[in-house]
Formats: C-alpha cells, structure tokens, sequence
C-alpha cells in the first residue's frame, strides 16, 4: 500500500521535472537566428549581420510590428511609423543607438509602479505585445525579473540616470 501512494507523487515530480528541462531547454537557445541565410547555410543572429543587413531587418520585420502595435492602440497617432519612432532623430543621420535618451526615461522601479499609476494603457500595451515581439523579432529572450536580463522596456528606455539592466 505504501508504494501505491509514491507512485502518484513520484509521477507528479516527473512532469514538474520534465516541464523544468524544457523550459530550461528553451531559454537556452538565445539568442535566435532571425537574418537573412548566411554563407554556411543557416540564418545569422541579429549580432552576425552587417548594417545593410540590419537596416533591411529593421525595415522588413521590425518597423511593421511596431506600427502594428501602436496602430491598434491609436491608429491617428501612428498612422506613418518609421525609424523615429524608437530612434529618435538620430536615426535621420544613422546614429540607431540604444537605449536612446528620445523616449521618455522610466523610473527604475522594478515594477514600473509610477509607469503603470501615470500611464497604465500606455505601460500595458507596451509590455503585453510590443516587447514580446520586438524580442522575438531581434532574436532576443524577454527581460526577466529573475535574471535582471534580457529584452525588456530599458532596452529602448534610459532610467533616471541613464542604461539600466546592461542595456
């Protein structure tokens, strides 16, 4: 009888343990290919490509995300989105860097507590559907409390005294 009440046990402890490994499995494979095919057949990481090969990237896929995401919001506002949006002016004479001081900084709180009381539509809709795809689409994991790492709001935004989070 006392083996009959581990077996359940024992089978819950290998699916949480299983679960574990594939979700380990697949933070593992970043960053992601998401170029254009390289010379040895396979697609080459956001870091691999040259800046023509960026700037089609950025214009093919990650631009029209962005408008995506924004036009749903307020599609007036964000009727004609290019590189401005994220890059400021800067990015008229081909300085992309970022973080970028155009966007507002955010606070630095974790939590973007004062983000989501001052501007809670704008907060969510950022970190619902704009940084996950934008990660995606740059071949990045999403920003994780745990880690502190990875692509999240501070990846675009300064914080009060400047990068946060090894942005």
């Amino acid at each position: 009888m006392e083996c009959a009440g581990r077996l359940p046990r024992l089978r819950a402890t290998a699916v949480v343990v299983s679960a574990g490994l594939i979700a380990v499995s697949l933070w593992a494979c970043y960053p992601k290919r998401v170029g254009p095919v390289g010379t040895d057949g396979k697609r080459l990481l956001w870091a691999q490509m040259d800046v023509e090969q960026r700037r089609e990237h950025m214009n093919s896929v990650v631009v029209p995300l962005a408008a995506e995401v924004f036009r749903s919001w307020r599609p007036e506002r964000y009727a004609h989105v290019d590189c401005t949006l994220c890059h400021g002016p800067g990015a008229e004479v081909g300085d992309f860097r970022m973080p970028t001081g155009h966007l507002p900084r955010l606070s630095g709180d974790l939590f973007l507590g004062p983000e989501f009381e001052n501007h809670r539509d704008t907060t969510r809709l950022k970190l619902d559907r704009l940084v996950p795809e934008m990660s995606v689409a740059l071949g990045r994991k999403s920003f994780s409390l745990v880690t502190r790492s990875g692509f999240g709001c501070y990846s675009c935004h300064l914080g009060p005294d400047g990068p946060l989070f090894g942005n």
